[in-house]
């Protein structure tokens, strides 16, 4: 599995947004940069061949495309900052494109700027209330911040308005598990996950944890 969960048990998204890979199997992204994370204008979701894929067409205008696809590659090499520069450009020249601001949260993220990463991803779920991926970052960055609930609502949201969407449904999972003690939640989502991953060894150890915990 690529990098679906850290050393805190939290699921994590290692795919590319806006100009790179944006497409996902169900037991792993489809990319060759994976410090970098998925997101969009106009994300769709297509079932395909007992996993699923998210598509896009970035709109971000032609006046800013060069310094767009110029941030995604500091972004995917660490350098954070600069990157930053160049995706808060690319916020002024086009306001409405929802992949930047995706971006530029996920950027502030890893800076650890974890205030105006919310302030970006929340701009990008404004322009584009079905940006699933947004939400999921959004959860992350919430339970970074210690917001459990406002991390719970914001998973809940991207299963919404895709079910499948397993990395949602793990961090969900996990975040009910580990930092809300809410075991029902936890099993329910567990269970769900695993019906759409059913090879993941790791989730299937914490699964038989948390049965153990639940019967005492």
């Amino acid at each position: 599995m690529s990098s679906l969960a850290d050393t805190a048990r939290f699921a994590s998204l290692r795919c590319t947004a806006g100009g790179l890979a944006l497409a996902f199997a169900l037991i792993g992204c489809a990319t060759t940069t994976p410090a970098t994370k998925p997101g969009g204008a106009a994300a769709a979701v297509q079932a395909e061949g007992g996993g699923f894929q998210l598509t896009e067409k970035p709109r971000v205008p032609s006046e800013a495309r060069a310094d767009y696809d110029n941030a995604m590659r500091l972004v995917g090499a660490g350098q954070y900052d600069q990157g930053i520069a160049l995706l808060k450009r690319v916020t002024e020249k086009a306001p409405t494109a929802a992949a930047a601001y995706i971006d530029l949260g996920i950027a502030y993220g890893r800076a650890g700027d974890l205030d105006d990463a919310v302030a970006s991803l929340k701009r990008a779920v404004e322009l584009n209330p079905r940006q699933l991926v947004a939400y999921n970052e959004l959860g992350m960055l919430y339970r970074r911040k210690g917001e459990f609930g406002a991390a719970r609502e914001a998973y809940e949201k991207a299963l919404g308005i895709f079910p499948g969407f397993h990395y949602a449904r793990l961090n969900l999972a996990i975040l009910c598990d580990v930092y809300l003690g809410d075991l029902a939640c936890a099993q329910e989502n567990y269970a769900a996950y695993q019906r759409l991953v059913p090879d993941d060894a790791q989730v299937a150890a914490w699964v038989a944890d948390l049965g153990t915990r639940a019967a005492h």
